[in-house]
Parts: structure tokens; sequence; C-alpha cells
């Protein structure tokens, strides 16, 4: 093997165990529900699921746990849902 390819399977190494280098501007993903796949997304600052629960609360249980997943990968307007800062579905 090169000794090229060598240094950068180990730089490779040492960047998979400082996952705060890398953040999403943007993901799409199948989710696969108990119940269902659904959609998911992060872009442009909003994340969007194709689940009934997100159509009124702006996030749920497959973004939660995506958010769960991927932490320090994602920018920290990510991390935050709207289900954090309201008690009741927003008002469309």
């Amino acid at each position: 093997m090169r000794s090229s390819l060598i240094g950068k399977i180990e730089k490779a190494k040492r960047y998979a165990q400082e996952p705060e280098r890398i953040t999403f501007s943007g993901l799409t993903a199948v989710f696969h529900g108990e119940n269902d796949d659904h959609k998911l997304g992060y872009a442009h600052g909003k994340w969007h699921c194709t689940c009934h629960f997100f159509s009124q609360w702006e996030t749920c249980s497959h973004i939660m746990a995506l958010q769960r997943i991927l932490g320090k990968m994602l920018p920290k307007e990510a991390l935050v849902s709207p289900i954090e800062t309201e008690t009741y579905p927003p008002e469309k």
C-alpha cells in the first residue's frame, strides 16, 4: 500500500473520533418507524417529517431520535425543537 494512502487512512481514523469536526447543513433520510416509513429532512434551518405528528407539532420522535444520534454534528439551531418552546401545537 502506498504510504500516502496509509497516511489518509490514519487521518480518517482520527477524524472519526472527533465528530464535532462535522456539521450538517442539510440532510435527507428515511426513518423506519414502528408503523410506517417516514421521510425526514433538514434544510435551510428547518426540519420536516412526513409523519402525522410532525404536521401538528413541527417535531416528532423520528427527528428527536436523529438529533440524539447526530448530536454534535448538527448546527445548534437543528438541536432545538419547537416543542421545547411551546406548550400547544402551533397555529396554522
